[in-house]
């Protein structure tokens, strides 16, 4: 059991990694900061009475999601605001014109060209699918490790292991990843 020393010892190192984590998520500072500050609220309300070894787990999964609840309600917000500014437009002129809608709106966030845009897309949905295809231990020791940017130590612990099966995973993960990637000609 967490003593309140030890809970607040755990959520002080893990914020910044956790800030990173959900700026990277979200791309949003203020959606970030709410983000790890719910988690660690959470985690402190349900799971205080854990003990300390569970933590690391119980608040990698909460902040996941939190970080999925954020992205359902920004859909939800987004969609809503976006039919209701489409029913505002078209009672102004009269005149609605939902093609246009889309093409004005997809000018003013493009920055980049539809080709870059794309290749980028297709080259992480080829890299998440390849992350999918690594044995489990692999996977869960190169997401904590290179996604999570957890160390060898705190790696191990959260998996159950030694630190040199989290090295020999992570190796292993690499490598087969690389060979993959290459296989289907992404270079990085």
């Amino acid at each position: 059991m967490a003593s309140d020393f030890e809970l607040s010892d755990f959520l002080k190192s893990v914020e910044k990694r956790a800030f990173k984590r959900s700026i990277y998520h979200v791309r949003n500072q203020e959606a970030a900061l709410d983000i790890v500050q719910d988690s660690m609220m959470k985690l402190a309300e349900h799971y205080g009475h854990k003990p300390v070894e569970e933590l690391p787990m119980l608040f990698q999964r909460i902040l996941s999601n939190c970080t999925l609840d954020w992205f359902r309600r920004q859909k939800t917000q987004n969609a809503l605001f976006s039919n209701l500014s489409d029913f505002e437009w078209a009672s102004e002129d009269g005149d609605f014109d939902l093609l246009e809608t889309l093409h004005a709106s997809s000018d003013s966030d493009q920055n980049e060209s539809a080709e870059k845009l794309t290749d980028r897309a297709q080259t992480l949905r080829a890299i998440e699918e390849e992350i999918q295809q690594l044995p489990a231990r692999q996977r869960e020791a190169f997401l904590m490790r290179y996604w999570e940017e957890m160390d060898v130590a705190e790696t191990a612990a959260a998996m159950g292991c030694s630190q040199g099966s989290v090295k020999t995973h992570c190796s292993r993960a690499v490598h087969a990843l690389g060979q993959a990637l290459r296989a289907k000609g992404i270079r990085l």
